[in-house]
């Protein structure tokens, strides 16, 4: 089923760019960079909304196939 495909790759960016964010805060007082913890906290906040966003629409999609499956029943 595609939207299942499509939701899992937005799930793996949105886990990714979770993971570079925290990265970037763990290190950012180690390295001599312009690492701003507002954008990060907000880049952390996009990244778990839209996770949430792509969980919705695997279990959307696992309703729909059970109603298909029931029917066919």
């Amino acid at each position: 089923m595609q939207a299942l495909a499509i939701a899992g790759a937005g799930m793996i960016a949105a886990a990714n760019r979770l993971d570079d964010s925290a990265k970037r805060v763990a290190t950012w007082q180690a390295r001599d960079t312009d690492t701003d913890l507002a954008k990060e906290a907000v880049e952390r906040i996009t990244a778990k909304t839209a996770f949430q966003a792509n969980v919705a629409v695997i279990k959307t999609a696992d309703k729909m196939t059970g109603a298909l499956l029931d029917l066919k029943v």
